[in-house]
């Protein structure tokens, strides 16, 4: 990363070569260390990122109090950097690596050396534009495996930056806080200025973490939100249960705190995930904003945290919902060409009349184990036989397997709220 891991004569917040790496040299963009604490600068001014990750609304991003975007690859990246200078944001621009499991070997020196050279007519074309933040080098390169020449790549992608550009830093990211893998980073990727960090559920200890690391730089939160399906509670037939809209935003506003706000020595901002919406394990897990442009608390949240404090129309609040009088953690199975009721607890703080929309998909496949490709699922037809208010009758599907029965509240003010609660559908005789 930004300094070889620590000689024991050494304290770390003292090494010339951590010091020499973040001191002032008038860049655009640079990490300036004082005492213990890093900031990041940008023409001269501190720069604190209130940042979220995605590729659209970029207006409402800037009129919300937020100032930067991140986006990981350099697809449509000329679009996304004039689209951020039009709104006042900038951009970490991700340079895609090759992934492992799709033949690349990172021990074969001619295929790095091209991959590099290809990365270096890349920078060189976007290093100029007034948008660009910094240079965001992967993306949780560790999981594809354990070769760590990767890293010895990321080094020399690094350093090959700030030999053309060195008006803005490098960084990449890991998920969590992996100790080894953190280390590993430190001692052979010396070249990178900033760590970035995507983290969920585990995020509120995210600065304690780090200080049990070799990492004694700054970094960046580079994508947070949600509870992540990988470290939610499963049912029966492993199907995550997800987080209503309502508790996402309580759950990443709490972690926002305890992270982003906590440590104002080294964290240097953060990315929510995902201004936007995409299908990943459901359509509604990670989506702060719907296809059709409408608003999940998650946003109200952040536009809070970023300093507006304008009084707006909030969203509705869903408590829970129930299918068949059973929570999802009651394992719900169901016989096929049943009815069963389905209901939630909600309502709207502003008194906003509520209009309710129920639908059911099948659990999304995974064909590769990869939740991040998949596509979404159609929904059933013909199985909403009745609908009250929040209460909805389902006549449940002949075909055996795995559903999710879906809520969708909206409130007229362009706010949404969403929950689902997965089934299996059985003839098989139940204990």
């Amino acid at each position: 990363m930004s300094f070889i891991a620590c000689i024991a004569l050494f304290s770390c917040s003292t090494s010339p070569d951590l010091a020499d790496k973040y001191k002032p040299r008038g860049r655009k963009v640079e990490v300036v260390q004082k005492g213990d604490s890093f900031k990041l600068m940008r023409n001269g001014k501190p720069y604190f990122i209130k940042g979220a990750a995605g590729y659209e609304y970029y207006d409402r991003l800037s009129a919300y109090g937020g100032n930067s975007v991140r986006v990981w690859h350099t697809d449509n990246a000329q679009q996304v950097l004039d689209s951020a200078q039009k709104h006042g944001l900038t951009v970490t621009l991700g340079l895609w690596m090759a992934r492992e499991r799709e033949g690349f070997n990172y021990y074969d020196k001619d295929l790095v050396a091209a991959q590099r050279e290809e990365l270096k007519k890349v920078v060189l074309k976007y290093k100029d534009h007034p948008a660009l933040l910094m240079w965001g080098i992967g993306n949780e390169l560790y999981a594809e495996g354990s070769n760590v020449k990767v890293w010895d790549a990321v080094n020399g992608i690094a350093a090959m930056i700030h030999e053309v550009d060195p008006d803005h830093p490098t960084t990449t990211t890991v998920m969590n806080v992996p100790h080894k893998v953190v280390n590993l980073i430190v001692k052979r990727a010396p070249a990178l200025d900033i760590l970035s960090v995507n983290s969920f559920g585990a995020m509120h200890n995210l600065p304690q973490e780090l200080t049990k690391t070799d990492w004694k730089g700054p970094y960046i939160i580079s994508e947070f939100g949600a509870r992540g399906y990988w470290e939610s509670y499963y049912t029966w037939w492993m199907a995550p249960i997800e987080q209503t809209s309502s508790e996402k935003a309580e759950f990443a506003r709490q972690r926002y705190e305890q992270s982003v706000l906590a440590d104002t020595n080294r964290c240097l901002g953060s990315y929510v995930f995902m201004w936007g919406n995409k299908q990943e394990t459901t359509p509604t897990w990670f989506s702060l904003i719907n296809e059709q442009g409408e608003e999940t608390a998650l946003v109200q949240e952040m536009r809070q945290l970023w300093g507006d404090s304008t009084l707006r129309n909030k969203a509705p609040y869903i408590a829970y919902l129930k299918l068949n009088n059973k929570f999802a953690f009651d394992q719900i199975y169901l016989k096929p060409d049943k009815t069963f009721e389905g209901a939630a607890f909600a309502f709207d703080p502003d008194q906003d009349s509520l209009q309710v929309q129920w639908e059911v998909l099948p659990e999304a496949e995974q064909l590769d184990g990869n939740a991040d490709k998949q596509a979404k699922p159609k929904p059933v037809s013909e199985v909403l036989v009745n609908q009250e208010g929040v209460k909805v009758w389902l006549r449940t599907p002949k075909q055996e397997g795995a559903y999710r029965l879906y809520i969708y509240l909206r409130d007229g003010q362009n706010n949404l709220t969403t929950a689902n609660i997965p089934f299996y559908v059985t003839n098989q005789p139940l204990k």
